[in-house]
């Protein structure tokens, strides 16, 4: 029986989810590391919740540190099939000001240090990650946004950059020449790896600064992101628990079948440790998108 349904994982200053009855914390180990803290179990709203510190409780990791394949990991094998990520970010666009929410549609990955696939050790995957968020998820996450009276912006590209220094002035104006809209350091790998784990993935991203593109403004600053923070993280608490209540129990999307079509080696080709390892995330799923008899 899945112990949560939805899971939330909390960025900068997001280190706990208010509002959970019956909690309890659990530990889970897994073949690719302990994740970032103990998980939160609980119940919101009627449905059980998950909820991790993606920098752990006081904020000890960088994001290049964030386990984020041990963190997608431990959520499957709680039963998770849906992640609300909430990410601090800067902006790269004069509409998208300071304090707002933005629930993004495209990413562009910069980074460089983290693994971002379950996937290698004699078992080849390739998923598609043209619509990176969950479209459903998104919406309804956009809906609880706007319920609670913040500017909300529906749609974005995100550049992921690896940190943990910000963004020189030439990288911001580069960003903005893709068309990106928002400057993130967490959205990646996690949103690859919840794909490839068949888990629905939305990022409710809260802005904090404009990045360093506008001349005129002072430099991006921890000050800075921290006096804009505290009101962003209550508005997330409350945008979470407005997007949980109506969610749907039945998934309308296509994630869960994400590895449907995306193995590519067969199975009685991959070592028996990388399939006792990932038995979590391919399931039933066998090259060709056929069930496999175990």
């Amino acid at each position: 029986m899945a112990e949560a349904r939805v899971a939330v994982i909390g960025g900068s200053g997001f280190y706990a989810l208010e509002g959970l009855t019956d909690k309890r914390e659990v530990s889970c180990p897994t073949p690719f590391g302990d994740p970032s803290d103990a998980i939160m179990l609980g119940t919101l709203s009627g449905v059980p919740i998950a909820f991790l510190p993606r920098h752990g409780k006081g904020h000890r990791l960088l994001p290049s540190e964030v386990p984020a394949r041990a963190n997608i990991y431990a959520l499957k094998t709680l039963g998770v099939e849906r992640i609300i990520s909430i990410n601090a970010v800067g902006s790269l666009r004069e509409e998208i000001a300071p304090r707002h929410l933005v629930v993004p549609d495209q990413l562009i990955d910069r980074t460089v240090a983290q693994p971002s696939t379950f996937f290698g050790g004699g078992l080849v995957a390739h998923v598609s990650l043209a619509d990176p968020f969950c479209p459903e998820l998104s919406r309804l996450l956009s809906m609880g946004a706007r319920e609670t009276g913040a500017p909300v912006h529906e749609g974005g590209t995100a550049v992921v950059i690896e940190g943990p220094a910000f963004s020189t002035r030439a990288e911001s104006q580069l960003h903005r020449a893709w068309g990106a809209d928002l400057v993130s350091m967490t959205m990646l790998p996690e949103a690859k790896l919840a794909r490839e784990a068949g888990i629905c993935y939305a990022a409710l991203a809260c802005v904090t600064d404009y990045d360093v593109w506008r001349e005129l403004d002072a430099t991006v600053s921890v000050e800075m992101i921290l006096q804009n923070q505290e009101w962003n993280v209550e508005n997330a608490r409350k945008a979470v628990a407005r997007t949980i209540d109506p969610l749907p129990v039945e998934r309308g999307c296509g994630c869960a079948s994400a590895l449907h079509d995306a193995l590519v080696t067969p199975l009685d080709l991959v070592p028996a440790e990388t399939r006792r390892a990932l038995a979590a995330i391919i399931g039933n799923a066998s090259p060709g998108g056929d069930e496999s008899d175990g």
